[in-house]
């Protein structure tokens, strides 16, 4: 394929990260499926050696001067390793940026260094047993009282949600007058009436925790809300277009080894005396995928380039998120076919690799949801057709 651009620096923070993978996370990949959860040693581990949050400031521990390619580094090679049910990249890069973006300097000199090292998890929590993507269904609501907020409801499908010591919650704050204004709260573990539910059993990504929680009377000190009252759902809403690149980024570097997989599967697998990458099918299959792969790893670097610039816009992060998640599923469901009844068996990594999957088209917002964001750009009044674009 094209040739993809890395610094001399980031081909060697790759080359490093690989190595501990291999050494400090794969080993365990198949205890902590058993467990449904990973260990937080994981957690500690990546942030002693500076893996877990790469972006915040040197003063809380980070690199500074980012660059979202060594998140896609990151990502990329811990989708590819197999580790992508070790949720870190939720932590470090999903809900971690919601500190800097809207917090304090008090909040984030007391919560930013814990997660740079790996000492604090971070979960956010948005969805509700009866509200996913569309939020304005959250039924969860705080009430203010003098020095407090009083937060009650509860919410399901919480990644993160067992080990997380601090959870982002999202809560109306004026249901009955704007059903768009929420508030964030930073709920920390330990608060009282703050419960965890179920660990959750999930068809796949077994080793990562997803949990519901509840929330009883908690008192949330107003030094825990989370950037102004009643703007909750913008800051959500600001959040997405790089929520869904990284997704993009996941889905592919699973995808790319879902193809490998099978590769090396045909060539070895012999039927009707000969190999199975022989036969003209096989070739098909492989050289489409490939050609879909190499077109998506083109399209999701341009928007790595674009979120860098400040550039990436929600419509354009959809497209991506909306063909890389499908596009995973996909190479998947053909690596199963290729492998015959070996596929079926979990002793295969297909197999998984297809379970796992299947999440892909659903959270960070469904194909369904992309397609309406989509179609919204082009339906507009001010939609650009392409001979007028200036490129």
């Amino acid at each position: 394929m094209l040739p993809r651009e890395f610094t001399e620096e980031q081909v060697m923070f790759r080359d490093a990260f690989r190595k501990f993978l291999s050494s400090e996370i794969v080993p365990h990949m198949e205890d902590w499926r058993e467990a449904g959860v990973v260990d937080r040693e994981a957690f500690r581990k990546a942030g002693e050696q500076g893996f877990l949050m790469v972006w915040p400031d040197e003063k809380y521990g980070g690199m500074g001067d980012y660059d979202i390619r060594f998140d896609q580094i990151i990502i990329e090679e811990t989708c590819y390793a197999r580790c992508a049910d070790w949720f870190a990249n939720l932590h470090g890069r999903l809900v971690g940026p919601y500190l800097t973006r809207f917090g304090s300097e008090e909040q984030c000199e007391r919560f930013l260094p814990k997660c740079v090292s790996g000492e604090t998890i971070l979960a956010i929590a948005m969805t509700e047993p009866d509200a996913g993507s569309d939020l304005a269904g959250m039924r969860s609501y705080a009430v203010e009282k003098d020095d407090h907020w009083v937060l009650n409801g509860s919410k399901t499908y919480i990644s993160n949600g067992i080990n997380a010591d601090v959870v982002i919650v999202a809560a109306k704050t004026d249901p009955e007058n704007n059903p768009h204004a929420m508030t964030l709260f930073l709920v920390e573990r330990g608060m009282e009436g703050f419960e965890r539910g179920r660990n959750l059993e999930k068809m796949g990504m077994k080793a990562q925790d997803t949990a519901e929680l509840f929330f009883n009377d908690v008192k949330v000190p107003k030094a825990n809300v989370l950037g102004e009252p009643g703007k909750g759902f913008i800051y959500l809403m600001e959040g997405l277009a790089e929520e869904r690149l990284l997704g993009m980024i996941g889905y592919l570097g699973a995808a790319q080894l879902s193809w490998d997989l099978t590769l090396d599967f045909v060539k070895e697998r012999k039927v009707f005396g000969k190999s199975l990458s022989k036969f003209q099918n096989t070739q098909f299959k492989l050289a489409e995928l490939r050609t879909e792969l190499d077109h998506a790893q083109v399209y999701t670097d341009q928007c790595v380039r674009a979120f860098n610039a400040g550039q990436l816009t929600a419509v354009d992060a959809a497209k991506g998120k909306l063909y890389t998640s499908e596009l995973q599923v996909k190479v998947a469901m053909e690596g199963v076919q290729l492998h015959g009844g070996a596929g079926y068996m979990d002793e295969y990594p297909i197999s998984r690799q297809l379970t796992d999957a299947m999440i892909a088209p659903i959270y960070a917002g469904s194909s369904e949801v992309m397609k309406i964001i989509v179609s919204r750009d082009f339906l507009g009044d001010d939609y650009q057709p392409f001979n007028t674009r200036n490129f």
